[in-house]
C-alpha cells in the first residue's frame, strides 16, 4: 500500500461499480510487442519515437499557467487527497475550489470521469486532476508479484508485464502508478520484500529499469502508459528487525552501494516521480531528509520530476519527533524536497501561512508546482482529460492478457528440490491427493495487492487446475487440513478477500487434520499446497518467524511419514523456514503469489507441460535466526575456508539453505570454456566475458548465466561476490550456446567510504560464471593504473 491506512470497506464496492474501472485493450498490444521485446532495448526510444512536446514548449505552458494561478491554487497542485480519507469537505468541493492536484485510491472509471469533470469544467483554471493507484502486479489482469518477477531473471518479460498492466489501468483513467517498489530487502521477515526484487542491487536495478520502461513506455506521455513512481526513497527495506515502518540505520557506503542503485537505475530509465519513505533514515525521516531529496536525488542524479510523500508521511513528521507541529512538518517536507503531500492535507492547511510569515517564498512554491504541471501537460491531460467508458469491457475480453499471465507465472516459479526426478508427475497415476489450506484458494494466488485491486472471480485454484490437467480416470481428492489465519486490524477485513476466516474449534481442527492425513494415505501421490495467505505478506505484514504457520508443518510431517511421494508447493511472498522439508520432502516448488493464472501454471509445471527456469532473487535462510542473510557479505576474521572454523554459529551452518540465484530445471546444464577478452585493462576500459552453456538433458529448458566478481584489495573491503551480469537463455536438448557478457566501469566502481566518492581502483579481481552465486568456473584479471 502507499500508506499505513487502506480505505474503508465501501472502497471495494466502488471498485466494482461501473464494470470495475477495467482497463484497456491488450490484444493488439500483445500481438505487436511480443515478438519485439526480446531485450530491454526494445523500448529504447528511436529517432522517430520521441515525445512530441519539447522541454521549451512544456516550460512555456507551465509558466503561462503559473502566472494565472493564485497562491491557493498552487498549493492545491501540491495536494493529493484520498477519496476515502476522512475529510470535512467532499472531494468535489475541494476540487471545485482548486485545492486538489491529484486523487488516489479511486479506480471506478465513472467516478474518475465525474471528478475530472469537476476539475476541468467547474474549477477556475480548468486544470485536470492526476489519478493515481498502486498498480503493483496488474490492474484487472493480475500477474505474478514483483519478487516473482525478479525470480524470472528476465527483464524483457517484466517490461511486457508492466506494459500490459499500464494499458489496463490507463484505460480506466489511472495515469499514475505508485510502483515500482525498488527497495532492497535482505530480511525476509519484512512483509514488503514481496513488492521488490530481493537482496541484490544489480538485479534490483535491472528490474527497476524494466518496470519503469514498462509502465512509462519510451517517454513520459507515451500512449496507453502511466507515470511510474519509484518507491520508497530510501532505505525502507533496511528497517530494524524487518519491522515495517521502523527506523533504518545504514552507513553512507552501504546506502550508495546497495540501497540506492535501483533508485538511480529507475531515474536513469526516466521515472517521472519518486515516493519518499516513511521511516527515519539515520535519525532523519526520509520525508524530511535533505540529503536524500536534495543532495542525492536532485544534485547528484539531476532528477527533474517530482516527489510525492507516502500516505500521510508529511503529517507523520510530527509523530517522528522531527517536526514541532503540522505547520513545521509542512515546512520541513517542502524545503527538503517533497513536492506533493499524499492524503494528509498538511500542505493545504499550512503552506499559505508559511508564505505569509516569510518562512517559504512564493518562488519556492512555484518551483515545487512546476514538475507536477509539466507531468500533466506531457500526459496530454489538458487535451484528453476523460476516459472512454464504452471501451473498457470490450477490451478486457481479449484473451491475450490471461495468456501472458500464464506465460509470466511459468517463468517465475523456482524448483528448489527434485530428488529422484519425482517431477514432473505422470498423469498415469490412479489417484492424487491435493492437500493444504491454499490448495483451493483463488484470492491467495493474487497476493495482497492483486486481491485488493483485482478479482478472484474466474481464477482457477491449484486444485481445479490439477483436476483439469489429469484425465477423468485419475481420482483427485482434496482435504484442506489446518485453517491458517492472520490477526489483522478490522479495517482490512472488508477490503482484502480471504482475510475473514472463521476460526476452527480444536475439535474441527483435529478433524480436518485427520481427514488430510487419511486422504493422503489412500492416494498414490500427495501435492501439498502450503505457505502464506495473501494477507500475510505485504505492507503491515512483517513476521517475527518464517515457520509454516497454523499447523502446516505438523501436517507436512504427518503426510511424509506415510511414505508416499510428496510434492510441496509453496505459495508465499517471502522465503519460509523449510529446513525440515529440504531433507524429507523429495520435491519442492516455490510458486510465490503467481497471479490470476497461477493455478494453471503450477499444474503445467507439476505435470511437465512447462519447465521451471526461475532463480532465487534472495538467499534462502535455514531458519529465522539466520536472518538477515545475503550472499554479498564481506570476508572478516577467520573466514570459513579456515579448516578449523566451520561456521559463525556453533549450532547452525553459516551458508543459506539455498543460495542466491539458485533454481533447478527438468533439463540439465553444463558450463565450460570461461574466457576473458583480456587479463589486464586500464581504468575505464571494458572487457568481454564469454562462457559456453550446454543443455545436457533430454528436455528443452532455460538456464540463467550469472557473472560474479570480487575485488581482492582496495580502499575498502569488498563483498566476497557481487552479481555484475546475467542472461537467461533457452536451449534445446544437446544445444550449446556461447553467452557474452561485459565488464566495464559501471560494473567495477563502488562508493569508497575512505575517499567519500565513486572509485574504480587498479587492483586484482576474481570472476566467476555459472548457475548461481556459488558458481565454480573462475578466472582472474587486473586493472592497471
Amino acid at each position: 500500500m502507499t500508506g499505513p491506512r487502506r480505505p474503508p470497506s465501501n472502497f471495494r464496492f466502488n471498485l466494482r461499480r461501473a464494470g470495475w474501472c477495467r482497463a484497456a485493450a491488450l490484444a493488439c498490444l500483445f500481438i505487436l510487442i511480443a515478438p519485439t521485446l526480446s531485450s530491454l532495448q526494445a523500448l529504447t526510444p528511436t529517432p522517430g519515437e520521441i515525445s512530441p512536446l519539447t522541454d521549451q514548449v512544456v516550460d512555456q505552458r507551465v509558466n503561462s499557467l503559473l502566472k494565472q494561478m493564485t497562491l491557493e491554487e498552487k498549493i492545491g497542485q501540491l495536494t493529493q487527497i484520498g477519496q476515502y480519507v476522512e475529510d470535512t469537505l467532499k472531494p468535489e468541493e475541494r476540487i471545485r475550489k482548486g485545492e486538489v492536484g491529484s486523487v488516489l485510491w479511486l479506480s471506478d472509471t465513472a467516478a474518475i470521469n465525474r471528478l475530472q469533470h469537476v476539475a476541468v469544467e467547474e474549477s477556475r483554471l480548468h486544470i485536470p486532476l492526476l489519478f493515481g493507484l498502486d498498480v503493483i502486479n496488474g490492474f484487472h489482469t493480475i500477474f505474478p508479484v514483483p519478487l516473482a518477477m525478479a525470480a524470472s531473471w528476465d527483464p524483457a518479460m517484466v517490461v511486457q508485464e508492466q506494459t500490459l498492466a499500464a494499458r489496463e489501468a490507463n484505460a480506466a483513467g489511472i495515469r499514475w502508478t505508485f510502483a515500482p517498489m525498488v527497495d532492497i530487502a535482505r530480511d525476509p521477515r519484512w512483509g514488503r520484500i514481496v513488492e521488490g526484487a530481493g537482496e541484490d542491487p544489480f538485479l534490483g536495478a535491472a528490474m527497476a529499469r524494466a518496470q519503469v520502461r514498462g509502465f512509462q513506455g519510451p517517454y513520459v506521455g507515451s500512449p496507453e502508459h502511466l507515470l511510474a513512481c519509484a518507491k520508497h526513497f530510501a532505505g525502507y527495506g533496511a528497517a530494524d528487525g524487518g519491522r515495517d515502518y521502523d527506523s533504518a540505520y545504514v552507513s553512507e557506503d552501504a546506502l550508495r552501494n546497495v540501497y540506492l542503485p535501483p533508485f538511480h537505475a529507475a531515474v536513469e530509465a526516466g521515472a517521472a516521480t519518486l515516493m519518499s519513505a516513511y521511516m527515519d533514515l539515520n535519525d532523519v525521516p526520509a520525508t524530511g531528509n535533505k540529503f536524500l531529496l536534495q543532495e542525492v536525488l536532485r544534485h547528484d542524479w539531476g532528477f527533474r520530476g517530482f516527489v510525492v510523500s507516502d500516505a500521510e508521511a508529511v503529517k507523520s513528521l510530527v509523530t517522528h519527533g522531527f517536526a514541532r507541529d503540522p505547520q513545521d512538518a509542512a515546512f520541513r517536507a517542502l524545503t527538503a524536497g517533497v513536492n506533493m503531500d499524499m492524503a494528509s492535507r498538511t500542505y493545504l492547511a499550512h503552506l499559505g501561512q508559511l508564505v505569509k510569515n516569510g518562512s517559504i517564498t512564493r518562488a519556492q512554491i512555484e518551483d515545487m508546482v512546476r514538475p507536477i504541471l509539466a507531468a500533466k501537460i506531457r500526459l496530454g491531460l489538458f487535451e484528453h482529460p476523460y476516459t472512454d467508458e464504452s471501451r473498457v469491457q470490450q477490451i478486457l475480453q481479449a484473451p491475450e492478457q490471461q495468456e501472458f499471465a500464464l506465460h509470466a507465472a511459468q517463468r517465475t516459479m523456482v524448483l528448489l528440490r527434485n530428488e529422484n526426478q519425482i517431477l514432473p508427475l505422470s498423469t498415469n497415476v490412479s489417484s492424487i491427493a491435493v492437500i493444504g489450506p491454499l490448495a483451493d484458494s483463488a484470492s491467495d494466488l493474487l497476493g495482497s495487492w492483486g486481491a485488493w485491486v483485482g478479482e478472484a472471480k474466474g481464477v482457477k485454484t491449484v486444485l481445479q487446475a490439477i483436476r483439469d490437467k489429469v484425465p477423468p480416470s485419475v481420482r483427485v481428492e482434496y482435504a484442506k487440513g489446518p485453517d491458517i489465519k492472520r490477526d489483522i486490524p478490522a479495517i482490512f477485513e472488508d477490503i482484502i478477500p480471504g482475510v475473514k476466516h472463521q476460526a476452527q474449534t480444536p475439535a474441527e481442527a483435529d478433524m480436518q487434520f485427520t481427514k488430510a492425513v487419511e486422504t493422503a494415505g489412500h492416494c498414490d501421490v500427495a501435492v501439498m499446497v502450503l505457505g502464506e495467505l495473501g494477507s500475510m505478506s505485504g505492507e503491515d505484514a512483517s513476521r517475527s518467524s518464517l515457520i509454516l504457520s497454523g499447523g502446516q508443518q505438523k501436517l507436512l510431517e504427518a503426510v511424509v511419514v506415510l511414505g508416499k511421494p510428496v510434492v510441496l508447493v509453496l505459495v508465499s511472498g517471502r522465503p519460509l523456514d523449510i529446513s525440515w522439508a529440504s531433507q524429507q520432502v523429495p520435491a519442492i516448488l516455490e510458486a510465490w503469489y503467481p497471479g490470476a493464472q497461477g493455478g494453471n501454471a503450477i499444474a503445467d509445471i507439476l505435470f511437465g507441460d512447462a519447465n521451471p527456469g526461475g532463480k532465487l532473487p534472495v538467499s534462502w535462510p535455514r531458519s529465522t535466526g539466520q536472518v538477515p542473510i545475503y550472499y554479498a557479505h564481506n570476508l572478516t576474521h577467520r573466514p570459513e575456508t579456515d579448516k578449523d572454523f566451520k561456521s559463525r554459529y556453533w549450532d547452525l551452518r553459516t551458508s543459506p539453505l539455498y543460495p542466491f540465484g539458485f533454481g533447478l530445471s527438468y533439463a540439465k546444464f553444463a558450463f565450460s570454456n570461461l574466457q576473458l577478452s583480456r587479463t589486464e585493462m586500464g581504468l575505464g576500459d571494458n572487457m568481454g566475458v564469454s562462457v559456453d552453456v550446454q543443455n545436457t538433458g533430454s528436455r528443452a529448458g532455460d538456464e540463467v548465466v550469472q557473472l560474479y566478481i570480487h575485488q581482492q584489495a582496495g580502499s575498502a573491503s569488498r563483498p566476497v561476490r557481487e552479481l555484475k551480469g546475467f542472461e537467461r537463455v533457452s536451449l534445446q536438448p544437446g544445444e550449446k550456446k556461447t553467452v557474452h557478457l561485459t565488464l566495464g566501469k559501471n560494473e567495477l566502481i563502488f562508493w569508497s567510504p575512505d575517499e567519500k566518492k565513486w572509485v574504480e581502483e587498479p587492483e586484482n579481481f576474481d570472476v566467476w560464471v555459472g548457475e548461481d552465486s556459488t558458481a565454480a568456473l573462475h578466472a582472474n584479471f587486473k586493472i592497471r593504473k
